[in-house]
């Protein structure tokens, strides 16, 4: 409800199921995504849990009285992240899961997608990281959208990155979810010229030499 009293707080180690019910929730491109996956883990191990356990200190939650139902979850150095991960955290989701190429039951194009990123991740562009080093993954559900908690969220992370020396941030948003497009507008971030399958937003904090 609109005047349940909620507040922003920092990430504690307890919250971990939290970020991964939330990215459950929110996994279709912004809706529920439960009835998508044969293992409600899957989602939660690729887009949120990495942050909570190497980067705590860069995440924070929204909760009101029925608990947790957002957070914003960062990296400062994508390129650091992207290698703690595949030194630290793929390796054991890879002898969990199989390969999509290995996935005999029918399970549905978001879950293989997923698999997908387990054994064989997202590596970001280094023109792209050279200018916006760090990166971000925010998620709200329904009962706190809409209320201001996205905007504050974003700028408490933003604020963060900042002190770190970040020279500015980036994430990718699926073309679908365009709820999220105008999300990111609105909170002052620029978006790139299309590249691939999913659409870019940024914004910078220092002066760099222009993106190619």
């Amino acid at each position: 409800m609109a005047d349940d009293p909620a507040k922003i707080r920092p990430y504690r180690s307890a919250d971990l199921d939290d970020l991964y019910r939330i990215c459950l929730q929110t996994a279709a491109e912004g809706q529920d995504a439960t009835a998508l996956f044969s293992d409600p883990m899957l989602p939660g191990h690729v887009f949120a849990a990495p942050y909570g356990i190497f980067e705590p200190s860069l995440a924070w939650v929204a909760e009101d009285s029925a608990g947790v139902a957002g957070y914003v979850l960062g990296a400062l150095d994508t390129r650091a992240f992207e290698e703690t991960l595949e030194r630290d955290w793929w390796p054991a989701l890879r002898a969990k899961y199989p390969e999509p190429a290995q996935v005999t039951a029918a399970v549905s194009e978001l879950e293989l997608f997923t698999l997908q990123a387990i054994h064989q991740p997202f590596r970001t562009d280094p023109a792209l990281v050279s200018r916006y080093q760090s990166h971000l993954h925010i998620d709200l559900l329904p009962r706190l959208q809409g209320r201001g908690f996205g905007r504050r969220l974003i700028e408490t992370l933003l604020a963060a990155l900042r002190v770190g020396g970040s020279s500015g941030v980036h994430l990718h948003v699926g073309r679908g979810n365009q709820r999220a497009v105008e999300f990111y507008r609105h909170v002052g971030l620029t978006e790139l010229p299309a590249v691939g399958g999913a659409r870019v937003f940024v914004m910078q904090f220092a002066e760099q030499t222009p993106l190619k």
